[in-house]
């Protein structure tokens, strides 16, 4: 199993922005689908972003679409995710996941998860 190691989360004001960095033990290129999905207090774990392993087909949540970006390093096996016009309702834990296989909206197909930096966004 692919072992995620995270970075980059922190406290940005309103309207700033944020990358967070999510390094795999392995190749991740044409091995797995990576996805980054955060929790908020008294909420469900929601989906973000996702990236597929051939092709670099990005998929996005509605309510991060045309803000947030992710992509990935082929040499480095890291998969990023640029935040961009952050506000306050994307304050959350932040936490990257992989996968060989599955929907890339489901939380629940993911095998392996990182340990998910804090992201807080002041008004």
């Amino acid at each position: 199993q692919v072992q995620l190691v995270e970075s980059g989360g922190g406290l940005v004001q309103a309207g700033g922005s944020l990358r967070l960095s999510c390094a795999a033990s392995e190749r991740i290129t044409n091995s797995y689908h990576t996805g980054w999905f955060r929790q908020s207090p008294g909420r469900e774990r929601e989906f973000v972003a996702a990236l597929t392993a051939i092709g670099a087909r990005t998929y996005y949540a509605d309510s991060v679409k045309d803000r947030f970006a992710i992509s990935r390093d082929t040499d480095k096996n890291t998969v990023y995710l640029l935040m961009n016009s952050l506000t306050p309702e994307d304050t959350a834990v932040y936490s990257c996941a992989a996968m060989t296989r599955g929907t890339v909206y489901y939380s629940q197909a993911y095998d392996s998860w990182g340990q998910g930096p804090q992201v807080t966004v002041s008004s």
